[in-house]
């Protein structure tokens, strides 16, 4: 297998580089033919590298980056007076073909403004869109795009999303014809504001989107589609309101658990259940959002990722690049602008 190059901002996120660092060595050793570009002080990078074996020091180069963008950084600063950061640098190698992809978790609003800047969006594309996995019941899992890049979008850029939330269901995890849906206050179609009816109307129009309808809030961990589609406001406070639940159950089942001897001996009975569920709910192993539209590829993980979580990001980011998700992404919109006009 031909060798797999990302560029990793060690500098991102709000646990500082280490975390980064146990990820890139489990990627490393999970990944025989994967290369990575660490972006960061030289000194920090260059005293991890030193503990490693042969084989791992073989696999990495280091970019000494004498700057970095805080996490209250304003994305109009950053863009401006931070060109030689760790984030402004891994975008640089993948513009520059140096790397297949990038890693951050870092200033969210900062990898925005630098990557749309840096990587500019695939012809057909207005803006690109943060999507991820969301786990549905029944073991399955939805496509839910955006989660933050653009909190204003007209129904144009809702149709786009449509399409490239369809490619990447389709590519990555193999469905055929993807479900996709609008997600919309309630399920008829007389409701919602404008942008979502007349994106609504897009979808239905076209041959190359399986549009199946609204979804409302309470759909996205059913079944219903495979892809679901909102605005960057709406997703991202979706996204932050299952984050908040899930912690809010594992405490309250912590709390209950320690109520009486009885109840600690329901809770031990049922640690084994308590467990799987956890595991299909943690927000850990879906971290990794991929900012898809974009010339080149781009995942960003949360600012407070733990090293098992900025892996799952790693790993989305190979994922994309052996799909090759860009260039089918192109393909699948040129065929949709063809069909329109």
């Amino acid at each position: 297998m031909s060798r797999l190059t990302l560029a990793l901002d060690i500098m991102g996120g709000d646990n500082g580089p280490h975390i980064i660092l146990s990820a890139a060595l489990s990627a490393l050793q999970q990944t025989p033919h994967l290369h990575l570009i660490l972006c960061g002080p030289l000194t920090i990078m260059s005293q991890w590298l030193s503990k490693q074996t042969s084989n791992i020091q073989s696999k990495v180069t280091l970019s000494d980056c004498p700057q970095n963008v805080s996490m209250a950084e304003a994305p109009a600063h950053a863009l401006r007076h931070k060109k030689n950061s760790s984030m402004r640098r891994m975008l640089d190698l993948v513009n520059n073909n140096q790397a297949d992809g990038c890693v951050s978790s870092g200033n969210t609003g900062a990898l925005l403004s630098m990557a749309y800047h840096v990587l500019k969006t695939l012809p057909g594309i207005d803006r690109p869109a943060l999507i991820s996995l969301v786990p549905t019941m029944n073991n399955g899992k939805v496509y839910f795009l955006d989660l933050g890049a653009n909190i204003n979008c007209d129904s144009e850029v809702l149709f786009q999303y449509a399409v490239m939330g369809s490619v990447l269901a389709e590519q990555i995890a193999n469905i055929k014809q993807p479900k996709v849906a609008l997600l919309n206050v309630g399920s008829e179609e007389i409701k919602g504001n404008d942008q979502i009816k007349l994106a609504a109307k897009l979808l239905m129009d076209s041959q190359n989107i399986n549009y199946i309808g609204f979804v409302e809030g309470n759909d996205i961990f059913s079944e219903k589609a495979d892809v679901i589609v909102t605005d960057g406001f709406t997703g991202n406070i979706a996204l932050k309101s299952w984050e908040g639940l899930v912690k809010f159950a594992i405490t309250e089942v912590k709390n209950v658990s320690q109520h009486n001897w009885l109840s600690k001996i329901v809770t031990k009975i049922a640690t084994p259940l308590l467990r799987n569920i956890y595991l299909r709910m943690n927000p850990d192993q879906y971290n990794g959002a991929s900012l898809i539209g974009l010339r080149g590829i781009v995942v960003k993980s949360h600012g407070n990722a733990s090293s098992e979580a900025f892996l799952c990001a790693i790993k989305e980011a190979i994922q994309h690049v052996e799909m090759q998700v860009p260039d089918k992404i192109k393909n699948k919109i040129q065929a949709v602008l063809m069909e329109r006009h």
